[in-house]
């Protein structure tokens, strides 16, 4: 634990909870591409309360992804919470004077968010079955939303975003066939432009909370929410990288398609086709080979020490072989 963190934090539990407060726990959960996440729990006369501290890091690596700024994340937390979507509750939206930079308190939940116990651990062998439909009721809900007043969102279309990661593939010097030939292929079978609806951006197994008997009890990791296709978000939780060795079970390791549309459709929204969601879960393998490039060159070239980087860098030849497969089979 830094002691910017610590005497921060404990200054922040002071003023959210009053003056006798103290700061009882705090540990560092995670540092992903543009985000650090913190347990910390605050307590003041016999009573204690956990939380989530979401805070941006240092990215003079470069991430390979757009990121909202947090504050209009928790415009878009409030806003799910109202539409019935599970998620952490907003506690505090830091300022200059909580020390922190920026960043946002949430309200801590029990859950299991490692992607690999979800589908392997024996906890989850009841509730396995219903996370597919689980999934596809809740994005529905995302979907049906509005941008809620005050969050200004970007809108990319499929021929957007595959320009946007080429670009950022020619750029790292790199040449791989594979992806030379997704590339291509994505690029003339394109679909045409649907309706653009709120996306999460980033659902997929690994981003969400389960509780062995309730299911899914919190949406995580807003910041790269969008306007779009909805089968973007659809396909990006059926990439196999989020299967965690379960790739006969295309939904997240733990579902088939049919599961995942057939709860889509009963909200009373029309889901996309099983065509145009293996489109974008194509797609969402060529992102994922260029953000594990991003890693690697971040890595490489000295600009992190991270050993995380590079770790996820070599995961690029999982995509290849994702792509190839998806190619072979005509998406």
């Amino acid at each position: 634990m830094t002691t910017e963190i610590y005497d921060a934090l404990t200054r922040l539990a002071r003023r959210l909870r009053g003056p006798s407060a103290r700061l009882l726990a705090c540990k560092h959960l995670s540092g992903g591409a543009s985000l650090e996440t913190w347990a910390f729990e605050i307590g003041e006369k016999g009573a204690s309360e956990r939380m989530i501290l979401r805070r941006r890091a240092d990215i003079s690596s470069a991430a390979v992804v757009l990121t909202l700024d947090l504050r209009t994340e928790a415009l878009l937390l409030q806003a799910a919470l109202a539409h019935a979507v599970p998620l952490p509750g907003v506690a505090h939206v830091c300022d200059e004077s909580d020390g922190l930079g920026e960043a946002i308190i949430l309200r801590f939940i029990e859950g299991e968010a490692l992607g690999r116990k979800i589908v392997g651990d024996s906890r989850f062998n009841a509730i396995r079955p219903r996370l597919a439909g689980q999934c596809g009721r809740i994005l529905s809900s995302i979907h049906c939303m509005a941008v809620p007043v005050g969050a200004v969102l970007p809108t990319e279309r499929a021929r957007e975003v595959l320009a946007r990661y080429e670009a950022l593939y020619r750029a790292s010097d790199l040449q791989r066939p594979v992806l030379e030939l997704a590339f291509q292929h994505l690029r003339r079978s394109a679909p045409s432009d649907g309706p653009a609806v709120l996306l999460h951006g980033d659902f997929r197994n690994g981003n969400f909370l389960v509780d062995a008997s309730r299911g899914i009890v919190a949406v995580l990791d807003w910041e790269l929410a969008h306007r779009g296709d909805a089968a973007e978000d659809l396909g990006w939780l059926c990439v196999n990288s989020w299967r965690f060795g379960h790739p006969e079970r295309p939904v997240g390791g733990f579902g088939d398609y049919e599961m995942l549309l057939e709860a889509y459709a009963a909200t009373g929204t029309e889901p996309p086709s099983l065509s145009r969601l293996r489109y974008w879960q194509a797609m969402g393998s060529l992102k994922w080979a260029v953000m594990c490039l991003g890693m690697y060159n971040s890595w490489a070239s000295g600009k992190t020490r991270s050993l995380e980087r590079p770790m996820i860098g070599r995961r690029i030849s999982e995509t290849e072989i994702d792509l190839l497969n998806l190619l072979e089979a005509g998406l």
